[in-house]
């Protein structure tokens, strides 16, 4: 079957903003099931931008420039607007036209949220839906894309460049196994996700890198081993079995106190664990209560019920092809270790632990996720049928990536997310890659310090190793 081109539905008028950028707002159509042209019709939301210099007259002929397309992180996070983005610094310079397309659910494409399920219909009809919005399916998308932005294009210009954060990353993999042809190039940063590991596999690995800045946590602050318990002993007394009511409609437990460990992943993630300490013991000492400012602060830290994409297809995401299923895995295997006692049934508090401290999660979803969030409580029952599906497509072509001819360009970190063992195993497998490797940047260094990260992986491209 050939592939699809999507449908431009409209583009705006160019626009400019600060920082001499020219934005173009672009809205496509796609179908819901690649294979099914009639399937439910889903639309596709991109921003395009390009360098703006006034000239002295305005050229006649139209410039048809190099699309550099932009794979964002999750799943589930939209793109950042082309001025909040590092690439428009480093990149349209080089005489690209970025595009900063939000892929299907997420953003403004056809965005998934609980309202927006309950139109496909009960939690079933929505698994089946949800199945479609992996990163095989996503991939599909951005050819489709692709096809239609470049229809008219000489050959030379009809590839694009492709640039994948996180799971961005892992999408740029997909796209190099299966539609090759489209790719002109590959930036990859903090994506270099294990090709045949499951969840499983995956979560054994993560939570020895997560165990590993838990120390560093409490090496930094101490103080905070006795304090984070008391906290947590403070809120089982408040909340009771189900929680403290936050204010949009979820629950603080002290396990999903514990979830906030995922900022150790990240530049300042640290520093930013400490100061809600700091603010939740200071609220208790003052009030013997949480104020609500603290608790919203809580609840939206990593923002669950508003990307519900990035939990509810966080471990099939991990899952690369039939005869995986995820399970809860992180909850298995967590539960399983000394330091995550807290993920038992059976665990018996922070008192429990004698001298030893209360560890924090990393990136790891759990069922208690759909417990005490406001938005996924909702979703409950759809993500049990997602965790036990086992039938997915394949994610990766190890043979394709053996031979692959597409240059690539990948940055690997100190990364509690990505594990960099297997992002080494990757790399051996991906035939031509250059990979920047450096144990002194986190999981998000291309938001927190592009200026360590972007010129390295050009370096890469333009100069000679030997």
């Amino acid at each position: 079957m050939a592939p699809v081109v999507a449908r431009l539905v409209s583009e705006s008028k160019p626009y400019l903003v600060p920082g001499k950028l020219l934005v173009k707002e672009l809205w496509f159509e796609v179908p819901l099931d690649h294979s099914d042209l009639n399937s439910k019709p889903i639309k596709l939301f991109a921003r395009s931008a390009i360098r703006y210099e006034r000239p002295i007259v305005e050229p006649s002929e139209v410039v048809q420039r190099p699309f550099l397309l932009f794979l964002q992180g999750g799943p589930g996070g939209g793109t950042p607007a082309p001025q909040d983005s590092p690439l428009s610094t480093y990149m349209l310079d080089r005489g690209y036209e970025l595009l900063l397309l939000d892929q299907r659910g997420t953003g403004l494409s056809t965005t998934v949220s609980a309202n927006t399920l309950e139109l496909i219909g009960g939690p079933q009809e929505q698994a089946e839906y949800l199945k479609f919005f992996r990163a095989d399916t996503l991939v599909k998308d951005s050819e489709a894309v692709r096809l239609c932005l470049t229809k008219d294009y000489p050959p030379e210009k009809k590839k694009w460049t492709t640039f994948g954060q996180s799971f961005g990353g892992m999408m740029s993999l997909t796209y190099l196994s299966f539609a090759p042809e489209g790719l002109r190039e590959c930036f990859i940063t903090g994506g270099l996700a294990a090709l045949d590991k499951g969840p499983e596999e995956v979560y054994q690995a993560t939570y020895k890198r997560c165990i590993e800045r838990n120390k560093a946590y409490y090496k930094k602050f101490p103080g905070d081993i006795a304090t984070v318990k008391w906290i947590a002993e403070k809120i089982r007394e408040l909340g009771g079995e189900k929680g403290i009511p936050l204010p949009a409609g979820g629950f603080l437990t002290v396990q999903r106190l514990m979830t906030v460990g995922m900022n150790f992943g990240a530049h300042g993630g640290v520093d930013r664990v400490h100061n809600y300490v700091v603010r939740m013991k200071a609220d208790l000492d003052n009030f013997d209560m949480f104020s609500r400012s603290t608790l919203h602060e809580l609840e939206n830290d990593v923002q669950w019920d508003t990307t519900p994409i990035y939990t509810l297809l966080h471990e099939p995401c991990w899952c690369p092809g039939p005869g995986i299923a995820g399970k809860w895995a992180a909850e298995r295997v967590g539960a399983g270790l000394d330091e995550y006692q807290w993920l038992r049934k059976d665990w018996q508090g922070p008192a429990s632990l004698g001298d030893k401290p209360l560890y924090f999660s990393g990136e790891m979803i759990y069922p208690f996720h759909f417990e005490t969030c406001s938005e996924l409580i909702k979703l409950k029952e759809t993500a049990d049928i997602l965790a036990k599906f086992d039938q997915w497509k394949p994610l990766y072509d190890m043979e394709q990536l053996a031979k692959n001819e597409v240059p690539v360009y990948a940055a690997s970190y100190n990364d509690m997310y990505v594990d960099p063992d297997f992002a080494r195993v990757t790399a051996s497998r991906v035939k031509g890659i250059k990979v920047f490797e450096t144990n002194v940047l986190y999981h998000n260094a291309l938001r927190s310090h592009p200026e360590e990260v972007i010129p390295q992986l050009l370096k890469l491209r333009d100069d000679s190793i030997d």
